[in-house]
C-alpha cells in the first residue's frame, strides 16, 4: 500500500480510534480487576461484560494495528508467523465478541421476564453456569479456529502464489478442497445459531418493556414522568449494543464473503471496511460506562458500594 495523504490520514484516523477504543475497554477491565481485587463478587452479567471487553481489546489490537501500519506505508512488515498469529487471534476474537453478546442478550431477557414465563425458569441455572461458560467458551473458539492459521501466510511467501489472494498485510489462500467448505460452513452454523438467538432474545425484551410500558401507563397515568428501572435501562443498553454490534458484523461477514469469492481486492471497500468492522469494540465500552454507576466508581471503584 502506497503512503500518499490519503492513506496517512486514513492511518491517523483509524489510529486515533484505535486509542479510544483500548482506552474505554481497559477502563472497563480495571474496574472489574479492582472490585475483584477488594473482595467483591461479581454478578454473571458483569463476567459477561469482563469476557466481552477482553475480547473487545484483542480484536482492536489484532485487527486495527496491522491495518494502521498498512496505511503508514509498511507494506511487508510481518512474517508468515506473524500473519498466523494475528489472524488467529482476530478470528477467535470476533467469535467470541458475538457469542457474549448472544450470552448477554439471552441473559437479560431471563432477567427481566416475567414470572410465569419460560425464561424465568432459566434463570437459577444461569446464574450458576455463566461462569464456566465463559471461560469454556475461549477454548471452543479456539478450536473452532484451528484451521485458520493454515490458510494464511504473510505477502513474502512465494509457494502457491496462483492460488493465494493477497489482502493488505497477509495473504489467504484460496483452497476449493470439500474439507475447507464443510469447516466454513461449520463456522457459519455457529455463526447463524448465535445471530438467531440474538434476534430471538431481542425480540422478547423489546416486547417485555413495551407492555411493561403500556401497564405503567395505566397505573400511573400518561402524564407522569416515571422514573426508569435499572432492569429497563440495562436492556436499553443491551439493545443499543446488539444493533450496533448486527450492523458492524453482517456488513464485516459480507464483505468478507465477497473478498474470498473475488479474486482482485475492491477498491471502495478498503477504507470503509476497517472502520466499521471495528466501530462495534471501539463504540460499545462507552455505552456500558453509561450503564456502571458513575464515571466515579469506574476509576475508583473501592470508594464506592456496589
Amino acid at each position: 500500500m502506497k503512503m500518499t495523504s490519503e492513506n496517512f490520514a486514513m492511518g491517523v484516523f483509524l489510529f486515533s480510534q484505535i486509542s479510544v477504543g483500548v482506552l474505554g475497554n481497559t477502563s472497563i477491565l480495571f474496574y472489574y480487576v479492582t472490585l475483584i481485587l477488594n473482595g467483591k463478587h461479581l454478578m454473571p452479567k458483569d463476567l459477561i461484560i469482563e469476557h466481552l471487553t477482553f475480547a473487545n481489546c484483542l480484536n482492536i489490537i489484532s485487527r486495527g494495528i496491522p491495518q494502521t501500519v498498512s496505511y503508514f506505508g509498511l507494506k511487508v512488515f510481518l512474517n508468515d508467523i506473524g500473519c498466523k498469529i494475528i489472524l488467529y487471534i482476530y478470528r477467535i476474537t470476533r467469535g467470541m465478541c458475538l457469542y457474549m453478546m448472544c450470552l448477554l442478550s439471552c441473559f437479560q431477557a431471563i432477567t427481566i421476564s416475567s414470572s410465569n414465563s419460560r425464561w424465568r425458569k432459566l434463570k437459577h441455572r444461569a446464574n450458576k453456569y455463566i461462569g464456566p461458560s465463559c471461560s469454556v467458551s475461549w477454548l471452543v473458539h479456539l478450536l473452532l479456529n484451528i484451521m485458520i492459521p493454515s490458510n494464511v501466510s504473510s505477502l513474502s511467501y512465494t509457494k502457491n502464489t496462483t492460488k493465494r489472494v493477497s489482502y493488505e498485510y497477509c495473504s489467504l489462500l484460496a483452497s476449493e478442497k470439500l474439507v475447507t467448505a464443510l469447516y466454513m460452513l461449520l463456522l457459519c452454523f455457529s455463526d447463524g445459531l448465535c445471530l438467531g438467538l440474538m434476534a430471538y432474545s431481542s425480540v422478547s425484551m423489546m416486547s417485555r418493556l413495551y407492555r411493561h410500558k403500556r401497564q405503567v401507563k395505566n397505573i400511573h397515568g400518561a402524564w407522569r414522568v416515571l422514573k426508569v428501572s435499572p432492569e429497563d435501562r440495562a436492556t436499553q443498553t443491551i439493545l443499543i449494543l446488539l444493533c450496533t454490534f448486527a450492523i458492524s458484523y453482517l456488513y464485516s461477514s459480507i464483505v468478507t464473503v465477497f473478498r474470498t469469492c473475488s479474486k482482485y481486492p475492491v477498491l471502495w471497500e478498503v477504507n470503509v471496511f476497517t472502520v466499521i468492522e471495528i466501530c462495534f469494540p471501539i463504540f460499545s465500552p462507552f455505552v456500558l460506562i453509561t450503564n456502571l454507576k458513575t464515571g466515579t466508581s469506574l476509576f475508583l471503584p473501592c470508594t464506592s458500594k456496589r
